[in-house]
């Protein structure tokens, strides 16, 4: 994250807000499962096993395997288009969450869960380096940690002083979007999750413009 340019880190806080949203929406209205909590579902899996409910074991397992499946596409996205790759990804982010509103609006159910993991391990592969995510957008357990150690490095003298802030205000992001997501649900219900795919679409188009090549200035003799 510190090598990201500030236009991408504050895109970043924004997916990290639409990842909370979408959170959000899942949790409150598929029985306490999440998107993009992978940690939560791996709990519920094994509290499943445990307790002998193998439907809340099963669903838990398979919300791990869409996201793992979201994130193997975007992979294979980034390393096929080495330039530009974010808006590519993004794009199926957005197309991934509309196929969620749709099918919620048809047949509302575990399949769209699914769908809206996928899409979450699909929107962690916008920030792709040499072959590695640089910025977690859906998991915020890494961003505390590493605000953690940046707010301690501050405090022991390292020349960076304000690194953490960057971390901070990615966990606020994502906060932010679960706030605002259970209220959507509250008010409209899965009819919330059409604002899902609206948002994405943006952010793509932000990517698009704040990723095209500049052109470089011609030289005159």
């Amino acid at each position: 994250m510190q090598r990201t340019e500030s236009p991408l880190i504050a895109l970043a806080i924004l997916l990290a807000a639409l990842a909370g949203f979408v959170d959000a929406l899942a949790f409150t209205s598929l029985g306490g499962f999440f998107a993009s909590f992978m940690s939560g579902n791996s709990t519920r899996l094994g509290v499943g096993l445990g307790s002998g409910s193998a439907y809340d074991a099963a669903i838990a397992a398979s919300l791990v395997m869409s996201f793992v499946a979201g994130v193997i596409l975007s992979t294979v996205i980034a390393r096929a288009r080495v330039q530009r790759h974010e808006p590519a990804v993004m794009s199926l982010v957005t197309l991934l969450l509309l196929l969620a509103a749709v099918t919620a609006a048809l047949m509302p159910g575990p399949l769209v869960l699914l769908l809206l993991a996928a899409a979450m391990g699909t929107e962690n592969g916008v920030f792709h380096r040499d072959g590695e995510v640089t910025i977690g957008l859906t998991y915020m357990t890494g961003s505390l940690v590493k605000m953690g150690q940046k707010l301690a490095g501050a405090l022991m003298g390292d020349a960076d002083r304000f690194g953490w802030l960057r971390y901070l205000a990615l966990w606020l992001g994502f906060v932010s979007g679960v706030v605002i997501g259970a209220e959507s649900q509250f008010r409209w219900g899965w009819n919330a999750l059409w604002l899902a795919p609206a948002f994405a679409a943006v952010l793509t188009l932000l990517l698009a413009s704040m990723t095209r090549p500049r052109p470089r200035p011609t030289l005159v003799p």
